[in-house]
């Protein structure tokens, strides 16, 4: 692999501060190839880009995921890096990145900050900590840091993925997607630096949006994790009201309708279970089709 063939992209949304210094780092490891996708800044990000040698285009739309979906479709080149622009990751470790693609390990290589503690707020790492948890019990591999800036993709995995998200959700579905459509997938540790100004992300809003991208694209991969948080809530519900009935039971007070509706809760969490069982076996079926028909295409080349 040639440095010409990686393409640097960096979204950006005012980041004048920070954006020279980091086009500058990857010029100095032999990067030209930088392609800056900005959305719409006030300050002179753009100009600073321009001045730097990168090659700059306004996005399309608002979001980190509508600026990285439209850059993809603009690039070309055999790998491509992605990296924030607010200096918080070092373009003197790409090398990390790119090395298990060019050695056939991984086809996606996603940097984790928490390799070596990384400046996060308490706050922030608890919620990192927890998406990644529920990413693991979703689709059934464990990651440390599915929502990190910096990573490196292939363009042949970038064909394959089926991006939809608008915002700072887009890290995980580029992992979602990497799992759903067997991309080979690697971690390889980074240093995290604070960042110089206020952060863009909002930790409750993007947070929620986060795991509720992680939840609902769970569904065609794991069934029974996504109906079944669905029937567990029934059941817990139906379960706490049917406490309530029974004690005022007890006392000489009857709820018939409260009763009823706890019947109703039980039996549905329990039907949600059965769908998420069904819904597995379907998947399982899904993807042994698939495997037969890969090993048969592949039998005939």
């Amino acid at each position: 692999m040639k440095d010409d063939n990686v393409c640097i992209l960096i979204p950006t949304l005012d980041e004048e501060e920070t954006i020279g210094m980091v086009i500058r780092g990857f010029k100095s490891e032999g990067f030209e190839n930088v392609f800056v996708i900005d959305g719409n800044s006030a300050d002179s990000t753009r100009e600073i880009a321009r001045r730097e040698g990168a090659r700059v285009v306004v996005q399309q739309g608002r979001g980190k995921g509508a600026a990285v979906k439209q850059a993809f479709a603009r690039i070309e080149d055999e790998i491509i890096v992605i990296i924030d622009g607010d200096g918080t990751y070092s373009p003197s470790e790409v090398r990390k990145l790119l090395d298990p693609i060019v050695k056939g390990e991984a086809e996606h290589v996603i940097g984790n900050r928490f390799a070596y503690g990384g400046a996060f707020a308490k706050l922030h790492r608890l919620g990192n900590w927890v998406l990644n948890k529920i990413f693991g019990f979703g689709y059934g591999i464990r990651l440390n840091d599915i929502l990190s800036g910096y990573r490196a993709l292939t363009r042949d995995a970038v064909k394959k993925m089926n991006l939809e998200v608008e915002g700072f959700e887009i890290e995980a579905e580029m992992a979602i997607e990497s799992v759903k459509k067997g991309i080979k997938i690697k971690e390889v540790p980074i240093r995290y630096e604070k960042r110089k100004g206020k952060s863009k992300l909002n930790f409750v809003r993007d947070g929620s949006k986060i795991a509720y991208t992680l939840y609902v694209l769970a569904r065609t991969h794991n069934p029974i994790f996504y109906f079944g948080i669905i029937g567990f809530l029934f059941i817990a519900v139906g379960f706490l009201s049917g406490i309530y009935v029974v004690l005022e039971w007890f006392k000489g007070i009857t709820h018939v309708p409260l009763a009823v509706l706890t019947s109703l809760l039980i039996v549905s969490g329990v039907q949600f279970l059965i769908f998420g069982l069904f819904g597995d076996l379907v998947v399982t079926l899904q993807k042994e089709v698939i495997e037969v028909l890969r090993g048969k295409g592949e039998g005939k080349r």
